[in-house]
């Protein structure tokens, strides 16, 4: 769980001695001993995430360990027994996976794509505000339940349905009595992190993390194998050279931009562009974002080749004079007299899966492409 160090120390016995304890991930043993031996088999290997990993062990034993916090998650079997002397720490989840309550609206986006919206009892988001088509029938249908906002949660609702296992993604660490209120009823938290991924194909990656939880490798494999086509495709073309600004106005009139080390920039330059701001922030915190002043945005942006206004705050503009009316000074700007000012669509914050067709997207608007080929992107006029 949140903040939690250790997996378990296990003694083996007989003729082979003392061993060390810890993760296979990890250089450490490839066993890990209880009174019911689990014999590791192999390890997940990824291609970009570093927030998590997954080992295997013999009769059908996950492991799922978060890296941002240790948190480690025991998957256990249907019909197959919890090994004894687990480390206390140690959260076990037993297959099928049901009744979680799914705070982190992201990985709503990677459950529907596995098809395991029936995992998912509660949800952290109301009905109106779900722009994943399955999540939105869901819960009009009654299967699946509002139960309240990662910092007010529904206790009530979730102990009495039977939650089994509450999914927060990294806001939760404003709120750790939620996260001490939830295990004192007995439900364990798992913190989703894909957000701390730099590469933006490390966040796509999360579906075989739960993939795994849910038994579903392959399908998450062949998900993730599209994505990493589309990066292909676009990355096959030659560079352009063309500087992007990716921002956002605050509702207190200042500018919100990415830090030049936060994914959104990697997915403009593997698309074949540059980002504006090129030593933009500390790399080494895990900071996506931070505010700077008109003016200041002003000096860095002003002649940038393309504008792209993130809608996932405040629902985005329709026009340019909207645009105008949050920060008239863009007015001066070299794409806003050249036509070349672009806005997200709403549900993108949602959608996980759509970091390879954002890139198609970005891609093609460099390439000089029509609107009508993109998906997540609109052209502000």
């Amino acid at each position: 769980m949140i903040g939690r160090k250790k997996i378990f120390c296990l003694i083996l016995v007989g003729l082979l001695g003392l061993s060390s304890c810890g993760s296979p991930s990890s250089n450490s043993t490839k066993t890990m001993q209880t009174e019911s031996e689990l014999v590791y088999q192999s390890s997940l290997e990824l291609e970009y995430a570093q927030n998590f990993s997954v080992d295997y062990y013999e009769g059908g034993y996950t492991l799922l360990t978060t890296k941002l916090n240790g948190a480690k998650y025991l998957v256990v079997p249907e019909g197959k027994h919890v090994p004894q002397n687990l480390d206390e720490d140690m959260v076990v989840i037993r297959r099928p996976v049901k009744n979680l309550y799914l705070v982190a609206s992201s990985v709503m986006d990677l459950f529907s794509a596995l098809d395991g919206l029936d995992a998912i009892t509660f949800s952290g988001q109301k009905a109106e505000d779900w722009y994943i088509e399955d999540a939105r029938r869901a819960m009009e249908d009654g299967d699946l339940l509002y139960a309240g906002k990662y910092n007010k949660p529904d206790y009530e609702l979730i102990v009495s349905k039977g939650c089994s296992l509450a999914i927060e993604n990294t806001m939760i660490t404003h709120a750790p009595e939620v996260v001490e209120k939830l295990e004192d009823f007995g439900i364990p938290v798992m913190m989703e992190c894909s957000s701390y991924e730099s590469h933006p194909l490390g966040r796509v990656e999360w579906i075989k993390f739960f993939g795994a939880l849910l038994g579903k490798e392959e399908q998450a494999q062949k998900i993730f194998e599209e994505q990493t086509r589309i990066l292909d495709d676009v990355a096959a073309d030659e560079k352009t050279d063309k500087t992007v600004a990716f921002f956002f106005v605050t509702s207190n009139g200042l500018v919100q931009v990415r830090q030049s080390s936060d994914y959104v920039p990697k997915m403009i330059e593997l698309a074949g562009g540059r980002y504006i701001f090129e030593n933009l922030g500390d790399p080494n915190t895990k900071r996506s974002t931070l505010n700077m002043q008109v003016e200041e945005f002003y000096r860095g942006a002003k002649d940038a080749d393309y504008l792209i206004y993130n809608s996932s705050i405040d629902g985005g503009v329709k026009d340019m004079e909207e645009l105008l009316e949050k920060c008239s000074v863009l007015s001066d700007f070299k794409a806003v007299k050249e036509g070349n000012v672009w806005c997200t669509t709403k549900d993108l914050y949602q959608q996980s899966l759509s970091i390879g067709g954002m890139m198609e997207d970005i891609h093609t608007m460099l390439q000089g492409g029509k609107e009508e080929q993109m998906h997540y992107l609109f052209c502000i006029e």
